[in-house]
């Protein structure tokens, strides 16, 4: 039997909801503070959430919907990027955003049965530390991927290629949580085994390759959905339902 040694998390959209109403109210704060006509509204956000990263985010929105842009964007993105990241704290800070649905009982649970735990996101990482102080503790995890750590982004699987080297453990040996396609191809193609907790904006995405797709982790109470795959459970996602998808 597999023994199941670590949990790794991605976090917008997995720890969090903070794409809708943290990041993209962000973006929208830096790009008025910088007297810039661009607003992404919820579906348009939706759209740029096919592209990794919140640098690239902004390239390819000028790409496609400012294509006559002149300006130095090598300068102007990183400090548009930088100002967005102000916002996205202060809205953290505001307790606007909580977590998502069983995320803290599952993390306080592995922590305190002694499951290694890690983060693995493309957000920046300021971002994902403002998260995890917000809400739990960054001194739980023992690999906090984040950013520009690797130069390739989900959906290539350096992240968890990198963090998977950091914890010295095999795939078998670890569970991932993720919220999107990206996320999945990344750690399918690490041979990692994946949970996925579906949203708003990727409800429409193909999982097939996911071992479990939820609409969210479940509390004592308050069950979750299983949309995909088949897991021990008591109505809700805990370590044995994680042990069980391992085996």
């Amino acid at each position: 039997m597999t023994q199941l040694n670590a949990l790794i998390f991605d976090v917008d959209g997995t720890l969090a909801e903070t794409e809708r109403y943290g990041h993209r109210v962000a973006f929208n704060r830096a790009f008025e503070e910088a007297n810039l006509n661009w607003n992404w509204s919820e579906s348009l956000y939706g759209e740029l959430l096919e592209i990794s990263g919140g640098k690239e985010r902004i390239r390819y929105y000028l790409q496609q919907y400012h294509p006559d842009f002149t300006g130095d964007l090598d300068s102007l993105i990183p400090q548009l990027h930088q100002a967005k990241t102000h916002h996205y704290r202060q809205l953290l800070l505001s307790g606007d955003i909580q977590l998502r649905l069983g995320v803290k009982r599952l993390i306080e649970t592995a922590y305190e049965q002694g499951i290694r735990l890690a983060i693995a996101t493309t957000s920046a990482l300021p971002n994902a530390l403002a998260l995890l102080e917000q809400h739990l503790n960054p001194d739980w995890f023992e690999v906090i991927a984040a950013g520009d750590i690797v130069t390739n982004k989900k959906p290539a699987p350096d992240i968890y290629q990198y963090v998977l080297k950091q914890m010295n453990l095999n795939p078998e040996q670890c569970l991932v949580f993720e919220d999107s396609f990206h996320g999945l191809e990344a750690a399918y193609n690490a041979n990692l085994k994946t949970v996925i907790t579906l949203h708003d904006y990727t409800e429409h995405q193909d999982f097939s390759l996911a071992s479990l797709v939820v609409n969210h982790l479940g509390e004592p109470g308050q069950s979750f959905t299983i949309l995909k795959g088949d897991v021990e459970h008591q109505g809700y996602f805990d370590l044995n339902s994680a042990k069980s998808l391992i085996n």
